[in-house]
């Protein structure tokens, strides 16, 4: 009876084991994907292009606003049914899922956990360049049952009746702005590209993803293309079922159109390219909102002035308020409103133009000025690590009206957060050591990553 026992347990562990494995074909080393950003492309002005940074940055720090204080409780914000999620559209990440592979292009999302695209037969979907991900035609596709321990990891679920069969897991993911994604909880084979060149790509099998049928809100295909890759840090995101210890990107100069590199798992020459010193902190994460990715920011400087600002301005609070978050999905640095008018006043003081804007902070530029007008540095301090910011990630002339203008892409959050935005993190490599609980991110050429 003892060893049937035992045998029932280690049969029931081997089960368990294979539903969570997430197998992969490729050699050891980094799954590298392209990233495009959401503007390349269109033709935009550079006036355009600081508006649209700008309005999406503003609308993305209303979303994290609003799902910080929603969820200043002392329930973690995983277990409030119908909870919302972060969703404005900076960069689109193409892998390819089924077999055999059918492309998809999703954004890459840091504030948000699930892995989402549009399915067949799609009742209720928006328009987009690439097919509908037809499960129908992939060998290796499966729907999760209600009970299992997937669909369990949802915010809310519930039991299909239809359609994939009875009890397959159903899902309702709903984001900041009301948008929607309703569909079936389903595994497959995921394929990046090789981490080196000449290397087949990397298959990874069983990842869970939903499989939306009913995709409603502001989605669209020039802003989310066929769904949402989440990189946050819960169990459904892509980084946590892929297993990998760390995840890194390079993005390249935001006002070009070549395409940025996205690296899961850690290349043996992932700082061959670099320039300057690695510098490191430590993450802190979240037991209310432990999806976002917070750092200890301590200080800002602005010439040779750091701002008089308490450490506790950027601080996360133990009900989950303020905070400093590190971003994918903002484009311009966001700071509380205090902050962001102490470093107002800091630029205005320390340069000899007159001002054209306040938010964000414009100056005008004389037409016949051969060379860029002289900028006070700017630098983050963080707890072990600073970020000497180039000229470019901060700093943004532009046109308008006839009036040449030297604009800091910088602006107020309206709230307690400050948000560091990929503006500042142009031609850095920044890795997520989800192992080692760090943040590192060191200058480099991002476009021969």
């Amino acid at each position: 009876m003892e060893q049937l026992r035992k045998l029932t347990l280690l049969l029931a562990l081997l089960a368990a084991l294979a539903i969570s494995c997430r197998c992969t074909d490729a050699a050891p080393g980094a799954m590298r994907a392209q990233l495009t950003r959401t503007d390349a492309g269109r033709a935009l002005t550079r006036r355009q292009l600081l508006r649209r940074m700008v309005l999406r940055s503003k609308a993305r720090a209303a979303r994290l606003l609003s799902g910080s204080s929603s969820s200043s409780t002392s329930v973690s914000a995983s277990a409030v049914p119908g909870r919302s999620h972060i969703l404005e559209t900076e960069y689109l990440i193409s892998f390819a899922i089924g077999t055999p592979p059918q492309p998809v292009q999703m954004t890459l999302d840091t504030g948000s956990d699930l892995i989402w695209t549009q399915c067949q037969p799609c009742p209720s979907c928006y328009a987009q360049a690439l097919p509908y991900f037809d499960p129908t035609l992939s060998a290796t596709s499966r729907a999760f049952a209600c009970g299992s321990s997937e669909c369990r990891l949802l915010d809310w679920s519930s039991c299909g009746a239809r359609g994939w069969g009875k009890q397959t897991c159903v899902y309702t993911y709903s984001y900041g702005d009301n948008s929607v994604t309703n569909g079936v909880l389903a595994a497959d084979t995921f394929t990046f590209h090789g981490g080196d060149a000449g290397r087949a790509g990397a298959a990874v099998h069983n990842v869970a993803y939903g499989c939306g049928l009913f995709n409603n809100g502001l989605f669209s295909a020039n802003t989310t293309g066929s769904g949402i890759a989440g990189f946050g840090r819960g169990t459904l995101s892509l980084p946590s079922q892929l297993n990998v210890s760390n995840f890194s990107y390079c993005f390249t100069n935001i006002t070009g159109s070549t395409p940025s590199t996205v690296l899961l798992g850690l290349p043996a020459n992932l700082y061959s390219g670099a320039s300057g010193a690695v510098q490191t902190t430590r993450l802190i994460q979240s037991s209310v909102i432990p999806t976002y990715y917070y750092l200890p920011l301590k200080s800002i400087t602005v010439g040779s002035t750091r701002l008089p600002v308490p450490e506790s301005a950027f601080a996360l609070t133990d009900n989950g308020t303020g905070g400093t978050v590190i971003d994918s999905g903002t484009s311009v640095t966001l700071l509380p409103p205090p902050v962001y008018g102490l470093l107002h006043h800091a630029f205005v003081s320390q340069v000899n133009l007159t001002v054209t804007s306040d938010e964000p902070l414009c100056f005008a530029v004389s037409s016949s000025a051969l060379d860029k007008p002289a900028v006070p540095k700017l630098e983050l301090q963080f707890e072990g690590a600073k970020m000497e910011l180039p000229r470019d990630n901060y700093v943004f002339e532009l046109e308008d009206g006839g009036q040449n203008n030297m604009c800091i892409a910088i602006v107020s959050s309206g709230g307690d957060m400050t948000i560091i935005g990929n503006y500042q993190q142009q031609n850095l490599h920044v890795l997520y050591d989800l192992a080692g609980n760090k943040l590192s991110f060191v200058t480099a050429q991002c476009d021969s990553v």
